[in-house]
């Protein structure tokens, strides 16, 4: 009993100092008690370490093709064997997260600020424009991501830039319909109401009073798009309307792993393995967000 009464009081003192504590500095103590998340959070800051600096550490020169090692097994010179140029396997691996992070981190950036500014838009005004800018939406969500991004490659052709605006605006949907029902809820406070009776322009009470109301479920969004991103582009280049050799992407690896699975399982296996690396860290980061920025999740 004296254990029980203890523990009560514990969480009572915890929900005391939680009710005092700003929203930022509560979603960062909820934060740093979900271990998950912080297992995500230092996957992802590995994954952005090897895109900043993997050129200097990647023991081998990713595109330099020796044919005598042409697939040679996982071995102590080559740790994740090489491919049929000879070239090695573990330094493409390194280097290639530097594309998948430019092109997630970029097309996902593009997508949070275009989706933000929709979605304030069409919640904010409603009406036609609201009605509009709906309708669109629904167009975008009524065909898979894939379908798309290899439409719009197609017409638009395979580049670095390409990938970052089609994703971009692929995944702005996304963010415009959440930040538009955030906003719907938002701009019916009195607090909004009082800014406005007092003559304050529409632009200054979007981005000045409803934005900061609206970031957390943002910012969750935005990490579980950016897993999405990294699959969208590895599938991409899986086609081959992705990233375009010499440069290496974990999808264009799988590509061209596809004839030689039975012959050097290798150059499929470790691709894969950083992908699924990848998606993980993100999954694990969002959900750790989720938990700590949502006021539904605070309150239960």
């Amino acid at each position: 009993m004296k254990a029980f009464f203890k523990n009560n009081q514990n969480i009572q003192s915890t929900e005391k100092e939680e009710g005092i504590l700003s929203p930022t500095k509560l979603g960062w103590r909820r934060f740093k008690r979900d271990k998950v998340g912080m297992i995500g959070a230092l996957m992802v800051i590995m994954l952005i370490c090897c895109a900043l600096f993997g050129n200097y550490f990647s023991p081998y020169d990713p595109l330099e093709m020796i044919y005598k090692d042409s697939f040679q097994g996982p071995s102590e010179k080559h740790m994740m064997g090489t491919d049929r140029f000879g070239r090695d396997e573990l330094s493409r691996v390194i280097v290639g997260s530097e594309t998948t992070m430019i092109i997630c981190f970029g097309a996902v950036a593009i997508a949070t600020i275009l989706g933000t500014i929709i979605g304030l838009i069409s919640g904010y005004f409603g009406g036609k424009i609201d009605g509009v800018i709906m309708r669109l939406l629904d167009v975008v969500f009524a065909f898979p991501t894939i379908l798309l991004a290899l439409a719009a490659v197609a017409a638009f052709g395979p580049s670095l830039l390409n990938l970052l605006l089609i994703i971009g605006v692929i995944y702005s949907a996304r963010i415009a319909r959440i930040v538009r029902g955030s906003v719907l809820s938002v701009k019916e406070k009195d607090f909004i109401e009082g800014v406005r009776s007092i003559g304050a322009r529409d632009r200054t009470i979007m981005f000045k009073f409803i934005l900061p109301n609206v970031l957390s479920p943002i910012i969750v969004q935005a990490t579980f798009n950016l897993s999405h991103a990294i699959m969208t582009e590895a599938g991409l280049s899986f086609l081959g309307l992705g990233t375009q050799p010499p440069r290496p992407s974990w999808g264009g690896m799988l590509n061209e792993s596809r004839e030689f699975m039975e012959l050097a399982p290798w150059l499929a296996i470790f691709p894969g393995l950083a992908i699924v690396f990848a998606v993980l860290a993100f999954n694990f980061l969002g959900d750790a967000l989720r938990d700590a920025l949502d006021p539904r999740l605070s309150q239960r």
